[in-house]
C-alpha cells in the first residue's frame, strides 16, 4: 500500500492500493479480461494453488481492477482483507453460507432483502436462523449459548435509525466463542469502522455510499484474513463476484467518499433539526439529534452521523403517501447515499415484504419517510420538504 495505516482515511481512500499504471496514469485500467496467461505451467500453478499472487480467472476475483479495489476497501475498514461482490445481498449470503450453518441471530431491524434471506430462504437449507429486536438483547447470550455462531446486525438501522453498542455486543459474542458481523453501509466507513471497535466481519451494499453516483450494484465484506478467507470459495462457486467494469467505478467513487459523506453529515443534521421543528412531523429519527435514544452512544462510536433519516408524518400512510408525491427535489425511489436526495415510504419499498402485523411489531409505521439525503444545498431540501407538508 502506498499509503501508511496511520495516514487519514481521506488518503487511503485515493493512494490505497500498491497497483500501479506503468504509464503513469493515476487511475489503474480496467481489466475486463475473462482469464489471463501464463508464460509456463509452473508460473500458472503457482497461482492456482496459492504460492504467488497473480491475475488468474476473473469469476475467481483474481483480477487487478478487482485487487486493487478490495486492497483500498480493507484500508479504509481496519481490516486484513476484502472481497467485493455483485451486490450487498451477495456479501451477506456468502457470509452466511460460510460461517453462519451453525446458527445466525439477527438483532434489530434491516433491509428487507436481508430479513427476507434470513427467515424464508436459509431454513431451507436447515440454517437456523433468530431474531432479536433492541429491546430484547437480554436473550442473546442464551441463543449462543444454545450453539448460534454468527450474530448480524446494521447500525444505524434501517428504517429507525437504532444505534447498537458494538464493543459490548462484541464483548459478549466473543465471550461464547461466535462472531459478529455488522453491515456498516448507513455509516460507511467514514462516520465508524466496526472492526476497530471489535466486529469480526463488516458488510457493506457498496451501491450506496461507498459507490455515492446510484451508478452501481456492488457489495464488500472485510475483515481478519482467517475469517474472510473461508468466504472465498463461496463467492467463487456462487458467481457473485464484483466485474472489473463495476470494481473500476466503484475505485472512482471511494476517491471521493470522505468529502460526500461529510457534507451528507452536515445537511442532514441541519434539515433532521428543521424537521425535528415542523408541526405536522411527529417524529425525527437521525443519531445526531439531543433527545434521540441512540444520540450519546452514537457520539461515542461514530465520527459522523450519516446522511438518512426518517420521519414520522403526524396522519395516517395516505397522508405520508401524498407528502412523498408532493416532493420535487427529492426522487421517489429506493436506494441511498447517492448524489441526490431521496424519499422513500418503507412499507412500499424496503419492508413491503414484511407483513403489517410484522411492521408494526418493529416500530415502522404506514406513515414513515425515509430520506437520503443528498449534495444538495439542504436549504433547498427543507423548502422541499415544506411544500410537500402543506
Amino acid at each position: 500500500m502506498i499509503t501508511d495505516p496511520r495516514h487519514a482515511l481521506d488518503t487511503r481512500a485515493i493512494h490505497g492500493t500498491t497497483l500501479q499504471d506503468p504509464h503513469g496514469s493515476p487511475h489503474l485500467p480496467i481489466y475486463n479480461t475473462t482469464t489471463f496467461a501464463f508464460p509456463s505451467t509452473a508460473a500458472l500453478l503457482d497461482v492456482v494453488d496459492g504460492r504467488k499472487p497473480g491475475s488468474l480467472y476473473t469469476r475467481y476475483g483474481l483480477n487487478p481492477s478487482l485487487f486493487a479495489l478490495e486492497e483500498t476497501l480493507a484500508g479504509l475498514e481496519s481490516a486484513e482483507l476484502a472481497w467485493a461482490f455483485g451486490s450487498g445481498m451477495a456479501a451477506e449470503a456468502a457470509l452466511f453460507l460460510a460461517h453462519g450453518r451453525e446458527g445466525i441471530v439477527c438483532i434489530g431491524d434491516a433491509y428487507g432483502g436481508t430479513l427476507e434471506l434470513l427467515s424464508s430462504q436459509l431454513p431451507l437449507l436447515g440454517i437456523p436462523t433468530y431474531f432479536l429486536l433492541g429491546a430484547e438483547l437480554e436473550r442473546l447470550d442464551a441463543l449462543l449459548a444454545g450453539g448460534a455462531k454468527l450474530v448480524f446486525f446494521e447500525t444505524p438501522t434501517n428504517p429507525l435509525l437504532e444505534v447498537f453498542d458494538i464493543r459490548a455486543i462484541a464483548q459478549l459474542v466473543h465471550a461464547r466463542g461466535a462472531w459478529l458481523a455488522v453491515d456498516n453501509t448507513f455509516a460507511s466507513p467514514v462516520n465508524q469502522r466496526p472492526l476497530e471497535l471489535g466486529a469480526d466481519f463488516v458488510i457493506h451494499s457498496a451501491t450506496k455510499y461507498l459507490g455515492g453516483h446510484s451508478d452501481l450494484t456492488a457489495g464488500v465484506l472485510a475483515g481478519a484474513k482467517d475469517l474472510v478467507l473461508p468466504v472465498w470459495n463461496w463467492r467463487k462457486n456462487l458467481g457473485s463476484t464484483i466485474a472489473p467494469e463495476t470494481a473500476a467505478l466503484l475505485s472512482r467513487s471511494l476517491r471521493t467518499l470522505a468529502v460526500r459523506v461529510r457534507q451528507q453529515n452536515a445537511s442532514a443534521q441541519v434539515i433532521a433539526e428543521a424537521m425535528a421543528r415542523h408541526p405536522k412531523i411527529a417524529r425525527v429519527y437521525y443519531p445526531g439529534l439531543l433527545d434521540f435514544p441512540g444520540h450519546a452512544l452514537a457520539q461515542a462510536q461514530m465520527d459522523g452521523f450519516g446522511g438518512m433519516l426518517t420521519i414520522e408524518i403526524a396522519g395516517t400512510g395516505e397522508d405520508a403517501t401524498q407528502v412523498a408525491d408532493r416532493l420535487r427535489l427529492f426522487a421517489l425511489a429506493p436506494s441511498l447515499g447517492g448524489a441526490e436526495s431521496l424519499v422513500t415510504q418503507p412499507c412500499t419499498t424496503t419492508h413491503h415484504g414484511l407483513t403489517a402485523e410484522e411492521r408494526a411489531r418493529r416500530g415502522i409505521a404506514d406513515s414513515l419517510l425515509r430520506l437520503s439525503i443528498g449534495l444538495e444545498d439542504p436549504a433547498d431540501l427543507i423548502a422541499d420538504l415544506e411544500q410537500a407538508l402543506v
